[in-house]
């Protein structure tokens, strides 16, 4: 759980230290993380960089109103990386991030 680098103080901050509205941040981020997991698979197939720029973008903005910085830091270097027109980065690093998201399942 350690390698998602969850400030929940941050993110309980964000959510106006509401709990209840936290956790139910934390499913919406999950719904739209898995959307966004299979856009950037689907990008990764057609090897279409703006494709894998726009997920892992979505990704890295959500993780980080959420405080998720493990997801947070890893999407953004997917991101520049598919931003210089390249998937090598986001296709050597999607196995970490499809781990992160799984412990991401367990907040």
């Amino acid at each position: 759980m350690d390698e998602l680098k969850w400030d929940k103080r941050f993110a309980l901050g964000q959510a106006a230290k509401d709990e209840e509205l936290l956790q139910e941040l934390i499913e919406l981020f999950k719904e739209s993380s898995a959307f966004d997991l299979a856009y950037l698979k689907q990008g990764i197939r057609k090897g279409d960089a703006a494709m894998g720029r726009a997920a892992t973008l979505s990704l890295k903005g959500a993780a980080a109103s959420l405080g998720l910085n493990g997801i947070r830091d890893l999407a953004a270097v997917m991101e520049e990386d598919c931003r210089g027109g390249s998937l090598q980065v986001a296709t050597e690093k999607l196995p970490d991030l499809e781990q992160l998201l799984s412990l991401l399942q367990e907040l």
